[in-house]
């Protein structure tokens, strides 16, 4: 299953929202400090409801820590940015993949884009009133294509919506 990492998220209902997902599809979760929220916030913990306890979680302590445990674990590192022009459905996703998403305020670094394998985006119809779409949307749009692609398992789970 490809691994969803939040870089410096900043808003609690978004990363709990994220985490409800995660415990959906049995997504690993990773956090890379700083977070814009301390993990016991009320927020955090109301979006992700009674869920917490099925979130394989993994807390990185820097961009560095995480850079380092990717390495070793293998895998591509898959940016999604508003500014890339590569779409996200015309990637091949593998199950080792990792699907970076930035902040909310300002989305991944220059820094961290260039350390990723490719950089895409998840097309918007008009950019001159938005400028992004939700994280916690973001994460799930990236997840379930690459879910679609490598793991047909949660099309053959007993589906509730």
């Amino acid at each position: 299953m490809p691994s969803i990492v939040l870089v410096n998220p900043e808003i609690p209902p978004n990363t709990g929202n994220i985490a409800r997902t995660c415990a959906a599809t049995e997504t690993p979760l990773h956090l890379v400090m700083p977070l814009g929220f301390e993990l016991s916030d009320r927020y955090l913990k109301r979006a992700g409801l009674d869920y917490w306890p099925y979130v394989d979680l993994h807390i990185h302590q820097s961009i560095e820590d995480f850079w380092q445990h990717a390495q070793a674990k293998g895998g591509k590192l898959i940016g999604y940015s508003a500014k890339a022009t590569a779409v996200y459905t015309q990637l091949t996703y593998r199950r080792d993949d990792w699907l970076l998403f930035g902040c909310e305020s300002k989305g991944l670094s220059a820094e961290v884009l260039e350390q990723c394998d490719v950089v895409t985006t998840i097309p918007m119809s008009d950019r001159r009133h938005v400028r992004s779409l939700n994280l916690s949307v973001c994460a799930a749009v990236g997840l379930f294509e690459a879910i679609r692609q490598t793991d047909n398992s949660l099309e053959q789970s007993d589906k509730r919506a």
